[in-house]
């Protein structure tokens, strides 16, 4: 018998001062049975540091060629990619082919460390590709916070995320391991 997912819904709140994006998300998701709670709370964290009307959730690791987060235009076409966790080179290859905006947000402390030595000249081909690194400390305090039903609170400041549950806090910095490039004019998030 297959295990199934659990459903976590989380109440928003952004403020993300360097894009003057103020606003509150109510969202559901999905987390697989093999993801972390590290993981699932790094998806929320990217969906504060992107955060859109229109960006949605992808199926997550239960399908392998989609992104974690997505944003796509009137026409079903794919602008915005944005995966966590540490891919290798073929899979963000596919994604930057059919998105013009990739964002890769990596997370884990020395395995991500390891992971950009291995990879970043590989990923250096892709102008449109941003790679991101959280820190460890960041992640693993926002990951604390993980509840069925949660009401969170994300402010984004010069590479840094502050996000509180209202009992604990976490701050989360970002730290740019690969720019990317503007794509095709479109006003972007974090270049």
């Amino acid at each position: 018998m297959a295990l199934r997912s659990t459903i976590y819904k989380a109440q928003l709140s952004v403020a993300d001062l360097d894009r003057g994006y103020y606003a509150d998300h109510a969202l559901t998701l999905a987390r697989h049975p093999s993801e972390t709670e590290e993981r699932l709370m790094v998806r929320v964290l990217a969906f504060a540091l992107h955060a859109d009307p229109a960006l949605g959730f992808g199926r997550g690791l239960s399908s392998e060629d989609e992104p974690d987060l997505a944003i796509s235009d009137d026409t079903g076409q794919l602008q915005l990619w944005i995966a966590v966790g540490l891919p290798d080179e073929k899979w963000l290859r596919k994604a930057a082919a059919r998105a013009p905006r990739v964002v890769l947000l990596a997370y884990g402390g020395a395995r991500a460390d390891l992971w950009w030595r291995q990879n970043q000249g590989g990923l250096a081909r892709h102008p449109h590709l941003q790679v991101l690194q959280c820190d460890e400390d960041g992640t693993r305090a926002l990951a604390a916070m993980a509840q069925r039903t949660m009401s969170l609170s994300c402010t984004v400041q010069e590479g840094e995320v502050l996000a509180s549950d209202g009992q604990r806090s976490a701050t989360i910095r970002l730290t740019v391991l690969k720019p990317g490039l503007p794509d095709g004019g479109r006003e972007t998030d974090r270049q």
